[in-house]
């Protein structure tokens, strides 16, 4: 399911990133040098332990005693092994560096809610495209909420039929991948033949404008989504007949905690103060929205996947009008619904576990089940 290997998808242009190969050293400017350059900072340790000599920026929120054994260097977002399993480099840059300037990324990167969270609509930085953000809302036309849902009902309804019968199916190749792109078709009357070669090209546009390429990633969110329900039967069951606003709360808590963007990049617009210290004006930042949704200091035991979670949040979309954003949630609900309406004994596969890969968008790469339980 990588949108390279999908007809008609470029790169999601709102997650792009620099070149992720070590770049030249970067001039030491008065700016940078306050925060990045060795020479600039050696000898001049403060006592709090928030700047090193190295010339890192670090926020430590250990007990003073157990200070001596934290880390000295930066972890990388593209550190090998990353891509299996990214939450324990997430966790120490959340808790010992906060700010730090990466050579991979060639860009800042912030890990806390608490610094991810305004980055993604604060002027001081530059917008990408994050649907239902308010600059994304305003290029949309009205759409019809009640035709789209019954798009989104019907479609996932025909795909859930296609694999009742079977005695094994992978839900990310035979149903996500499927359904994101056959509801854009279903509403704006393309054929179905004609699917997935017109829906990701110009014609959807009609209905999503910028937000086209976003059918890559509402699948896999949609692939996390029934991965988190299915992991736990009773989950499945409760959320079966549950009203549309339980399930949208299981959707929301499905973007936190496995969200399918895991990095976005912007550049500062005027100097920032964050937690960790200061960015300077015109600087890229890598925003790491996998290491802020799962920050223990905005979310409660945030590793676990609580679809009645109290304090919800999720930052994979904007609150504004759009497309894109309603169509994912509805997709989620009606695939839900669909599934457990043809198969009712719907079980993962025997000894299978879901893996999610991924650096910059991050899904399972199959989800095997057993349609008769």
């Amino acid at each position: 399911m990588s949108d390279e290997s999908q007809p008609g998808i470029g790169p999601d242009r709102w997650a792009d990133l620099p070149p992720m190969e070590p770049g030249p050293p970067r001039p030491n400017t008065p700016a940078r040098a306050a925060l990045s350059a060795p020479t600039a900072t050696a000898g001049r340790v403060r006592t709090d332990g928030r700047v090193r000599a190295d010339g890192r920026v670090r926020a430590d929120r250990s007990p003073p005693a157990e200070r001596s054994s934290s880390r000295t260097v930066a972890p990388s977002p593209l550190d090998p092994g990353v891509t299996r399993d990214p939450h324990r480099v997430h966790r120490v840059l959340r808790e010992e560096f906060p700010l730090t300037y990466d050579p991979l990324l060639r860009a800042w990167v912030l890990s806390r809610f608490a610094d991810v969270a305004p980055a993604l609509t604060d002027a001081r930085f530059t917008h990408g495209h994050r649907p239902g953000d308010p600059p994304c809302s305003r290029t949309h036309v009205d759409v019809d909420e009640a035709e789209l849902r019954s798009v989104a009902a019907r479609t996932a309804h025909v795909l859930a039929r296609r694999i009742a019968d079977r005695t094994q199916a992978d839900l990310v190749a035979d149903f996500c991948h499927w359904l994101p792109a056959g509801t854009v078709a279903a509403a704006i009357g393309v054929p179905y033949r004609d699917m997935m070669r017109l829906v990701r090209g110009r014609a959807a546009s009609a209905l999503a404008g910028q937000c086209t390429g976003q059918i890559a990633v509402r699948e896999k969110a949609l692939a996390s989504f029934l991965a988190n329900v299915l992991a736990d039967p009773d989950h499945a069951r409760e959320l079966h007949d549950a009203p549309s606003g339980e399930l949208a709360r299981a959707w929301t808590e499905s973007l936190r905690r496995d969200p399918p963007v895991q990095i976005a990049v912007r550049r500062t617009a005027a100097e920032v103060r964050v937690s960790g210290g200061t960015i300077p004006a015109g600087e890229p930042v890598a925003l790491l929205i996998g290491a802020a949704c799962r920050d223990p200091e905005r979310f409660r035991a945030p590793d676990r996947y609580d679809p009645l979670r109290d304090d919800p949040g999720q930052l994979t979309y904007g609150s504004g009008a759009c497309p894109a954003v309603l169509l994912a949630g509805l997709e989620a609900e009606y695939a839900l619904r669909a599934l457990l309406d043809a198969m009712p004994r719907l079980r993962l596969a025997e000894g299978f576990r879901p893996e999610r890969t991924g650096l910059i968008t991050r899904a399972p790469r199959s989800l095997l089940v057993r349609p008769g339980g």
